[in-house]
């Protein structure tokens, strides 16, 4: 058996280790940057839900409760869209909120 030195990952490299031709592989980068994004705009939203409860009053905490409703909604789909359908995990490792959930229509 030979070792080779560690080198740069190129698409061409990594389509021939895996199987999957360049664009595929761009694809799968796309969902997975887009999938981050999303994430990241639903912990900025569920946050700011945090920091509204202590502040504002009814009027604020009721958009910033639609403001992460939306965001949640958007990682969920996006979550779904990479092929992930299974959400509990996410739910209680984000810590997301009850009244939150009742407005995708949890119960």
């Amino acid at each position: 058996m030979s070792l080779r030195l560690p080198g740069r990952i190129t698409i061409e490299r990594a389509a021939a280790s895996t199987g999957l031709q360049p664009v595929e592989i761009e694809i799968l980068g796309e969902m997975a940057h887009s999938l981050g994004e999303a994430g990241k705009k639903a912990e900025k939203a569920l946050a700011a839900l945090g920091v509204d409860d202590a502040r504002a009053g009814p009027a604020g905490r009721e958009t910033a409760l639609k403001a992460a409703a939306i965001a949640v909604h958007a990682y969920f789909i996006q979550r779904e869209l990479c092929g992930l359908r299974r959400h509990d995990d996410v739910i209680r490792e984000m810590a997301i909120p009850r009244a939150v959930l009742v407005r995708l229509g949890a119960r």
